[in-house]
Parts: C-alpha cells; structure tokens; sequence
C-alpha cells in the first residue's frame, strides 16, 4: 500500500511492455540518444566535435542520476535543462556540445514521436492478437444458429458466428486506420525555436544544405524516413489527435462488443471467463457478473472522452508555441495507450474463454421462430391451395393470440399447435417442423461468415501481420 495515490491505470490495467514505453527510463534515455544523434551527425556535417565525446556521451545513456536532476529543476524550473546539466556531469568532455543549436522540443517533441510510434507498435500487436482469436471464434460458430436482434427486439435469425464477424470487421477497420496513422508518422527533426532552422544555419555557417541533411541524418539514426515538411517550435499537434483517433476507434470497437457480451450474458447465451474462486457480488453470492465486459466499457468511455483533449490542444495553440499543451500532453496521451493496452488484452481474454451454451440459444430462437416462419407457412399452404388472404387473416389471429398469452400469462409459444389445429391450414405438425427445419432463416450467415473470415486470414498471413502470443492475464 501507499500513502501517495497511484495511477490505476498502471496498478490495475496495462501491461508492463506499454508501462516501460512511457516510464522515465524510457523518455530520458531517448533524450540521451537524441542528443548522440543530433552531436554525430553535427560532427559528420564538419563542427568540431569529436570521436570521444561521442564515446562518453554513448557510455552514460542509461546511469540517469533522477535525484540530481531533480534538484537541478527546482532551482532552473526547466526540465530539459536540468537534464542537459545532469548529463554534463557524467560527460565532463562532452558537456560543451551537448543540445548544440537545439530548442527543447528536439528532445522533448522528438521523444514523443517516438514513443507514439513504440506504443502503436504494441497496439498493433494486441490488436492482430484479437483479430486472429476472433477469426477463431467466428470459424467455430459459423453455423449456429441464433436470434437476431434489431433494437434489442427480436429479427430474423442469424449465426453465431456471423454476429462474431461484426465484432471482427470493427477491428479490421481499427487495424487500417492504425497502419495509415503509423505509416504517417514522422520525426519532428531539429527545427529551433520557432521552426526556422536559423540556430542551425547559423552553425553550419550559413550552408542550407548543411542544416537539410542535418535533419536527414538524425531522422535515420532515430529510425525515421523523413520529418515533418515544416513546424513551428513543435510538430504539428494535429499528429497528437490522430494518434488518439486510433484509440478512440479501437475502444469504440470494444465498447460495442463489451456491450453485446453483456447482453448475451444477461440471456444465459454466453458467459465471459469467471475463475474458480471470484466473487460476482459482495450480498448475492449466487451472481456471475460480467466484469470483465464492464471494465471494457469504463476504460472506453475514457478513452473515447480523452481523444477530446488532442482535439482541443491541436485548436488552442498559438503561433509557433505556446506552453499550455505541455501538462495535458504529459497526462492524455500515455493514459489512452495504457487504458486501450488494458481494453485489448481483456478483449482476447474474453474471446478466448468464451463460454457459449448452445441449448440456451436454441430455446431463445425457438421461442420466436414461429413468429419467424408465418411467412414461410403462409406460402407452403398457398401452394396446397389455400387461399392467401384467408391463411394471413388466419396467422395475424393466432399469432397475437399466442402472442398476448405469452406477454400476459407467462405461457409458451404455442403458435405451432394452433396453426397445426386450425382446419383452415390443412398442415400437420411434422410438416411445420419440416418448413422451421428447412426455412433458410438464417440467409447466407454461415457462407458470409466463411468468406469473411478467409479474406481476414489472408491478411493475417502476411509476414507483418502474423499474430504473436501475448499475455492475456487479468489483472484485479
């Protein structure tokens, strides 16, 4: 326990991999090779820089002394100055060209990208994990039956399976807007204070090719293709906004799926993992809650709110820079990649231990199938030739019969029976059973769902896409 409130989002929720992409490790080593790259590539360009302050700087990228720098801040009240100082000490050779002709957004922006682009990287991953144990779901389920539901009211039938594939296709959608984004993103570079380069000119003695491959340079050496076309001060925070996009998409997705699971829990069709010894009520011992499905739902809202920051951060900024981006940044951002790493990995939690009860599911669509195939009933007796109008008065009768008895008396459905009893069908029962057994109801679900499923497979069997085992434990 602690005396100090601690981020639940870290305690309860994400994973350790998407807790180190954000940690202080993390962002102050990036600094540290931020600044190797900005010095070997200032060196390659022709400043006197030399090959052992490169080395000393490379020695001492990951012995970050916090308490020093710490102390630094509260006297300078600037942290990428209190850094640059703490590095100096360890780097005595290095200390004069260390952040030469960089603003603090060189680290500080270029950072962020970087860490955008590691935290996706995992996104991804989780997220072909939930697809590829989708496709398995869907694969199993294809051909059973189950009723469907328009307005949480009863419709025609579909398939299990098919229903899965709604969730699926969500998240393929999720997948490429998350590769368009990724595939978008740049570095920032080393622009100056206000986006001009002119620091940088000013070093490289007024050579513009000079400071344009300087750029180049250190983009490469951080893992980049390119940088950003022109800033201000920092990248553009619209980058920030459809980053949080993605994320808003993928805690859509699985909002939705959470709330179906959900409903489907409360019909006694599926349950969601439940262990040996959890408790679904502190007062009603008998209840198997779906927690998991409703902690989906929470963490969504979340994100699905937090994506407003980005949004307003990308509208409210001045100029070339204003501050007031900086500590809302620090909080949205790494809290949406932390709460949709949570939001996943429940996700394939779920998916994989599932449990499905097909009696009950039957029961459900028995109840209302008859209702379903009046239609198919009123055309098999026409061909025997009954009369149409009569046989549709005939149905509309017994089906609000039967109808109010099971809505004011609690009865079955005996629809079946009334037709089979009603001279005017001139049907037997066994040839109702045969029109319900046969009726087609559930359409081309079972083909959609197999044809879907194929294409989501092809894709999965790309070498970029092939799904990696991930840890799926759930945390409290």
């Amino acid at each position: 326990m602690s005396d100090r409130y601690e981020n639940p989002l870290c305690k309860r929720y994400a994973s350790k991999e998407m807790q180190h992409i954000f940690s202080d490790d993390t962002k102050f080593s990036t600094w540290r090779k931020l600044w190797i790259a900005l010095a070997e590539s200032e060196k390659e360009l022709g400043l006197d820089i030399t090959d052992d302050q490169i080395a000393q700087m490379k020695e001492h990228i990951y012995d970050i002394d916090y308490k020093t720098a710490a102390e630094r801040e509260k006297i300078v009240r600037h942290d990428v100055m209190a850094h640059i100082y703490t590095y100096g000490l360890c780097c005595p050779k290095a200390k004069p060209i260390i952040h030469l002709g960089a603003t603090s957004c060189y680290v500080g922006d270029n950072t962020d990208i970087i860490q955008q682009r590691a935290a996706l990287m995992q996104i991804r991953k989780l997220l072909l994990a939930a697809i590829s144990s989708l496709c398995d779901y869907a694969e199993k389920h294809k051909a059973l039956p189950c009723l469907a539901y328009t307005h949480f009211q009863a419709a025609q039938p579909t398939t299990l399976g098919k229903r899965a594939t709604l969730w699926l296709q969500d998240l393929v959608l999720d997948l490429e807007h998350l590769d368009f984004v990724l595939g978008n993103l740049k570095l920032l570079g080393c622009r100056g204070t206000t986006g001009t380069g002119a620091s940088f000119l000013e070093l490289f003695g007024g050579d513009h090719e000079k400071v344009k491959k300087l750029e180049k340079l250190i983009a490469e050496k951080m893992g980049f293709e390119a940088t950003y076309a022109v800033s201000g001060q920092t990248y553009t925070r619209k980058v920030d906004y459809f980053t949080l996009s993605v994320l808003s998409g993928i805690a859509q997705s699985a909002h939705k799926f959470s709330n179906d699971i959900r409903l489907l829990s409360h019909l006694k069709e599926v349950d969601e993992p439940f262990e040996a010894g959890q408790v679904g009520s502190s007062a009603m011992a008998y209840k198997r809650n779906p927690m998991r499905s409703e902690r989906i739902a929470s963490l969504s809202r979340y994100v699905m709110a937090d994506a407003m920051n980005p949004a307003m951060t990308a509208a409210e900024q001045w100029f070339e820079r204003t501050l007031d981006d900086s500590a809302n940044r620090r909080i949205s951002i790494p809290e949406a990649f932390l709460a949709i790493d949570g939001i996943l990995t429940l996700y394939i939690n779920i998916v994989n231990g599932m449990s499905v009860y097909p009696k009950v599911i039957e029961k459900h669509l028995m109840e209302e199938l008859p209702f379903i195939a009046t239609e198919n009933i009123l055309m098999y007796c026409v061909k025997k030739g009954g009369d149409r109008q009569v046989l549709h008065e005939a149905i509309r009768t017994h089906s609000v019969a039967a109808a109010k008895a099971i809505k004011a008396e609690g009865a079955n459905n005996d629809l079946m029976d009334r037709i089979a009893a009603d001279p005017v069908f001139g049907i037997t029962r066994s040839e109702l059973e045969g029109i319900i057994r046969e009726g087609g109801f559930t359409g081309r679900a079972k083909e959609q769902t197999e044809e879907y499923v194929a294409s989501v497979r092809e894709l999965l069997s790309r070498p970029e896409n092939r799904p990696e085992e991930v840890d799926t434990v759930v945390n409290v």
